[in-house]
């Protein structure tokens, strides 16, 4: 029960940063047919009842793969594109319309004793996708295959404006009234990148992006993208979620997560957790370094208030640092939260005092701290200030190690000794600047 309660404490801040945004969220047709695809369902639902606008964009290749062999069709592929002839549009359809009837009626289930109980999810789907055809390419004709056109915005907003769970198909719709056959990873991408999406999510085998040792890549930087697809077969789906990543993210979709779709709570864990379950894929995979607002002092008073209880920190109230705000500098981890702050404080023309330098306890080691005092030095300067202070109980050493000399409270500018607890007897240490 307490891990629960911790969980659910801890996970408060991701629960207010994603509600109201847009998720949109890839199911491949091999993780409609795993039987966690239920489990996948109710954690969808769960996003949807926390406020959380959900896009499903679903695949259908094993269902069409097995309705090609029940009619004795041989499918045919130029560059891992499938040719679409009319004989295999028609198996398309029925794998399609099959399977998103299968993704509605698990969204609309509800009995009792069930995580669904109570839910009452509305689920909407259309012809949202326009979609052109690819025409003849290196001299084969893809007949009915295509590419996206356009995606209906508006309409899309309009039913998440409802609180309806959007599902989008593969399959793509042309003013002359042609279906056109299209990628699971191009309409995810496009239906992001067209809706401004916060995140795009891909269900895909395997945990994520993994090394060849088989240890997964938490985070991997847009610039690192075509060297992991090296390392990977043209024909898997890591290839094509990271394709398709880099498409969404090189166009104003902040970031892509990659999840297996074997493990129970994948999604849960990847949204709600700060080490999260898969491959986080962004613009860049580095914390920034920002002035503090006051939508930060929460997130600051979680960050020190272990310190504070340990009494390595003076005590802040939420009013106080209301009040400081202006003071604080944070950094924020990729994923939105904040993994460390500090403080300049002006003593005079001169001097500067550093204070609440700390970084989260789960990113220690990473050189955070290093980082946020090389910011702080370089504002301290640029305010013409000649000379750092730092008051400290428990880190001395630390500050030594980056360049600071002890001193005493004697040293201290006038209207910062007059302040000086004595009953603290915090070390004072300096540093030129």
């Amino acid at each position: 029960m307490e891990n629960y309660v911790k969980f659910f404490r801890d996970s408060s801040p991701y629960i207010n940063a994603h509600r109201g945004k847009t998720f949109v969220i890839a199911l491949s047709g091999e993780a409609i047919e795993h039987p966690n695809i239920a489990d996948i369902i109710h954690d969808v639902t769960l996003l949807n009842t926390l406020g959380i606008r959900v896009v499903l964009v679903h695949g259908a290749r094993p269902q069409l793969d097995a309705r090609m062999v029940n009619c004795n069709l041989k499918s045919e592929f130029c560059d891992n594109i499938r040719v679409t002839d009319q004989a295999t549009l028609g198996c398309l359809k029925d794998a399609i319309g099959s399977t998103r009837i299968s993704l509605e009626a698990l969204l609309s289930m509800g009995l009792p004793n069930s995580p669904m109980h109570g839910a009452s999810v509305r689920v909407v789907s259309g012809n949202f996708v326009t979609a052109k055809p690819l025409g003849v390419r290196n001299g084969v004709d893809f007949h009915h295959t295509g590419e996206v056109r356009r995606v209906d915005r508006t309409a899309i907003e309009h039913q998440l404006n409802q609180g309806a769970v959007v599902i989008v198909s593969p399959l793509g719709y042309s003013p002359t009234g042609e279906a056109f056959n299209l990628s699971l990873e191009e309409v995810a991408s496009q239906v992001a990148i067209s809706l401004h999406a916060e995140k795009l999510l891909y269900f895909i085998e395997g945990e994520g992006i993994q090394d060849l040792q088989g240890q997964l890549q938490k985070m991997i930087s847009l610039a690192d993208v075509s060297q992991w697809q090296s390392k990977l077969p043209s024909d898997s789906d890591q290839f094509a979620a990271l394709n398709s990543a880099y498409q969404a993210v090189s166009k104003g979709v902040p970031r892509c997560h990659l999840l297996g779709f074997t493990s129970s709570g994948a999604l849960l864990q990847e949204l709600f957790t700060r080490e999260g379950a898969g491959t986080l894929i962004l613009k860049e995979s580095q914390e920034h370094i920002r002035q503090a607002t006051i939508d930060d002092v929460g997130g600051i008073l979680d960050l020190i208030a272990p310190l504070e209880e340990r009494g390595v920190l003076v005590k802040r109230s939420r009013e106080l640092l209301e009040a400081e705000i202006s003071r604080f500098f944070v950094m924020v981890h990729p994923e939105g939260m904040l993994v460390g702050c500090g403080a300049l404080y002006p003593i005079n023309k001169q001097s500067g005092e550093l204070a609440c330098l700390v970084s989260h306890s789960e990113f220690q080691n990473r050189g955070l701290a290093k980082r946020l005092l090389a910011h702080i030095e370089e504002i301290a300067s640029r305010q013409s200030m000649t000379q750092l202070f730092v008051l400290t109980t428990h880190t001395a050493h630390w500050f030594v190690e980056q360049g600071f000399q002890l001193t005493d409270a004697s040293q201290l500018p006038e209207p910062r000794q007059s302040l000086y607890n004595l009953q603290r007897k915090s070390k004072v240490l300096v540093k030129g600047i």
